[in-house]
């Protein structure tokens, strides 16, 4: 998803997006969709959160880290 996309679900959450990275908003939308906040995390492919709107990205994400 493109930053503006997250931008514009951000604020439809509430959810400040003045000087915040990608991953860190996308956390806080997690949190404020009362969600695990682990965008992220997820270490060699594995994720039990099946219905998640950011999957594919998450683990994008998270092979780049390691």
């Amino acid at each position: 998803m493109k930053m503006q996309e997250v931008r514009t679900l951000a604020k439809q959450w509430g959810v400040k997006t003045a000087r915040v990275t990608k991953g860190e908003m996308i956390r806080q939308i997690q949190r404020a969709e009362r969600n695990f906040p682990c965008f992220g995390t997820a270490i060699a492919g594995v994720c039990d959160q099946q219905d998640c709107l950011w999957r594919k990205e998450c683990f994008t994400t998270s092979a780049k880290k390691t």
